[in-house]
């Protein structure tokens, strides 16, 4: 018998002081997809011509909740706005060295 990993942290999502954008929270997975696109719906909804997402605080990212960003961030950049991403954990990284042409949307700050 395989040990059941544990409960995902909740997601949350807070807005930036200074420039428009959130600082998630959490994990980003089956359980908070919920949230995750609430979260970037509000932060789309910012006005601004770029849009930040501080990533430093989340836990994890499967590979949904990364097609979830790639589509956000399309999205934007469909109206001529940018997101751009702050310290992506581990896991997000992984998933775009994986599928490069499929999260080629996607721009992290340096």
């Amino acid at each position: 018998m395989t040990p059941s990993p544990g409960p995902t942290a909740p997601l949350t999502a807070l807005p930036l002081r200074g420039r428009p954008g959130a600082r998630l929270s959490g994990s980003c997975d089956l359980d908070t997809r919920q949230a995750l696109a609430g979260a970037l719906g509000v932060v789309a909804g910012m006005p601004g011509a770029v849009v930040h997402l501080d990533l430093s605080t989340v836990l994890f990212f499967d590979a949904a909740s990364v097609a979830a960003l790639v589509r956000a961030s399309a999205a934007l950049s469909g109206q001529g706005r940018r997101l751009l991403l702050h310290d992506p954990p581990y896991s997000l990284r992984k998933v775009v060295e994986m599928f490069p042409d499929e999260c080629a949307a996607l721009e992290v700050a340096a």
